[in-house]
């Protein structure tokens, strides 16, 4: 364990976690007045493929032995690093962050293959200019900007007429998979924000979570052919959906926005006071003005730096 300032650091355990979503929480209701992200989102980042808890994140903890601050860093893509970390709001200032952040990048260095370079990247609160001069001082620029959006649910929730000549379903994971992915990989051509994935690695990545729950995935079907699909997760800090995707030969139909709101009244149905969901806030496919259309707010806004290979 090392230290520094009247803080020590050491790595993070299943232990922490409940601790650790305490300092994202009281981080959220300082920045933008509510929880946006809890345990749920926190539980999900630990069980990510690949992710080592003992060797990729880390916690400050004060001379009481609290939690106070925490920090991550895992491989996101072949050549990208992806890195967040958070402090209490009353621990600010003191130098947390950059130590953390110092661990971070240490451990992003050794997690580089030989004779290859790597993008580093760091989330970052839109709202924390600290933050946001201490990855700028170390070669960062921001490269896309987030929303997190919100749905408050009073049930009952109609989920409205399925579009014309399509079928609303369920997805069947036995059978629907390869087809949601293929819909997944081509609506998202020409999104820079999303990271292409061979079928196998991404069915892993998906299905292996302690979230994954098919039966809140959604299809829209022509006929035979599934061309708009809906995947989601929930837990105890509400539903949130992870994906939405519609092929670009069947967009302008209200494909989106029915699968959102078939997606709402399932929620609601099982006693969900809300959705969320993360949007890039420049996404080609004109996403974030369906969900506004839906009735889903910006509650939360957060930036995605970079340091390119080198």
């Amino acid at each position: 364990m090392d230290s520094a300032g009247g803080y020590s650091f050491r790595a993070a355990t299943q232990d922490d976690l409940d601790a650790v979503a305490d300092v994202v929480a009281a981080d959220n209701l300082d920045d933008v007045g509510q929880v946006v992200l809890g345990r749920d989102f926190v539980e999900g980042q630990w069980s990510r493929l690949g992710f080592d808890l003992a060797i990729d994140a880390w916690v400050a903890v004060d001379a009481t032995g609290t939690v106070v601050g925490y920090g991550q860093v895992r491989f996101a893509e072949p050549d990208a690093v992806d890195s967040w970390g958070v402090v209490h709001p009353k621990h600010r200032g003191r130098g947390i962050g950059s130590e953390l952040l110092d661990r971070i990048e240490r451990r992003a260095a050794q997690m580089q293959p030989e004779g290859s370079l790597i993008r580093f990247r760091h989330s970052v609160s839109s709202g924390d200019r600290a933050a946001a001069d201490m990855v700028r001082a170390r070669g960062l620029h921001p490269l896309h900007h987030f929303w997190h959006m919100q749905i408050d649910l009073t049930p009952p929730i109609d989920p409205g007429p399925e579009p014309e000549g399509l079928d609303i379903t369920g997805v069947n994971p036995n059978n629907d998979l390869p087809a949601v992915h293929a819909v997944l990989e081509r609506a998202f051509v020409g999104d820079l924000s999303h990271t292409p994935a061979p079928f196998e690695a991404w069915v892993e990545e998906e299905t292996g979570g302690s979230n994954f729950d098919p039966t809140l995935w959604l299809a829209a079907r022509d006929e035979d052919d599934i061309v708009g699909v809906l995947t989601a997760s929930a837990g105890e800090d509400g539903g949130w959906v992870d994906y939405l995707a519609v092929l670009a030969s069947h967009r302008g139909r209200g494909i989106g926005a029915a699968l959102l709101r078939r997606s709402f009244a399932l929620f609601a149905d099982r006693g969900y006071a809300r959705v969320l969901v993360s949007v890039d806030a420049r996404n080609p496919t004109g996403a974030t003005g369906v969900y506004e259309r839906v009735g889903m707010r910006v509650v939360n806004r957060w930036d995605l730096w970079e340091r390119p290979a080198s």
